[in-house]
């Protein structure tokens, strides 16, 4: 799980940065004293859940400015006292916690947020020979192609998120970038969204307004642990990765050199 954590008293930062990694072992805590950092931090990689001090209308305001960065962001405010509990739920703020925060709270609104267990599903993906991937065991079956190589995409991505444009020139190489090509773009995201959806895993995509990526630190990807140095997906590797699609070339190359 990728939380961002915003609060300009630097132990409290730390002690909720560390209630966090007790409440979810393996999470990444990006960490900022000020809004800056943490809007450009929040540009560049998909988050889950953004904890924001509030003070003022200010926490309010970067609150605005996450959603538009992340749509689908929740965000849980970090208070004093609740003075700002109304205007954090008028903007649907997931959660409201009190300073100092307990692990007991922290639990409690990820259980609400995301069940006992948020990832609970097996996701393996198969890079080697030809981009395969399977949920516990079961492969995923794709309506459209292009939503099987969007997945594709973002999984050489690592996490690292694309804009519309970009991904439109990845999976299109004729290079047309128009409001029909957007537009089938748009579709073909909903239907990779459907697809996950029915194997109980929506929540692999992280989209907002002209962004998109995944969150790969659920993966088990053979690519990933050949980077990674894993003996065993060294040995599997027959420099065939991911051989349908043009643009995984640069990233064939990064391997062919280790």
């Amino acid at each position: 799980m990728n939380f961002l954590l915003i609060d300009d008293t630097l132990p409290c930062l730390d002690r909720l940065r560390l209630t966090l990694e007790e409440a979810a072992p393996g999470c990444c805590c990006a960490c900022f004293s000020a809004s800056a950092p943490a809007l450009a931090h929040a540009r560049s990689y998909p988050l889950d859940i953004a904890f924001l001090e509030i003070k003022d209308d200010g926490g309010i305001a970067l609150a605005k400015q996450l959603r538009q960065i992340q749509s689908g962001l929740h965000i849980i405010f970090v208070a004093e006292h609740k003075d700002y509990a109304f205007s954090a739920f008028e903007i649907h703020a997931s959660g409201y916690l009190l300073k100092p925060v307990s692990l007991d709270a922290i639990r409690r609104e990820l259980t609400f947020l995301y069940g006992d267990a948020p990832f609970s599903h097996a996701i393996q993906v198969q890079t080697f020979g030809g981009f395969e991937v399977s949920v516990d065991g079961v492969p995923l079956v794709f309506k459209r192609a292009k939503a099987k190589e969007l997945l594709a995409c973002l999984v050489d991505r690592r996490g690292a998120g694309l804009t519309t444009r970009e991904a439109c020139s990845l999976l299109w190489e004729d290079g047309v970038y128009n409001t029909a090509r957007k537009n089938y773009f748009q579709t073909i995201v909903y239907d990779l969204r459907q697809t996950l959806q029915t194997a109980d895993i929506a929540s692999l995509l992280v989209k907002s307004r002209n962004w998109i990526a995944i969150r790969a630190e659920v993966l088990d990807c053979d690519s990933y642990r050949f980077l990674d140095g894993d003996p065993q997906a060294m040995n599997r590797y027959r420099h065939n990765y991911l051989p349908s699609y043009s643009w995984a070339e640069f990233t064939a190359g990064k391997m062919e050199g280790l």
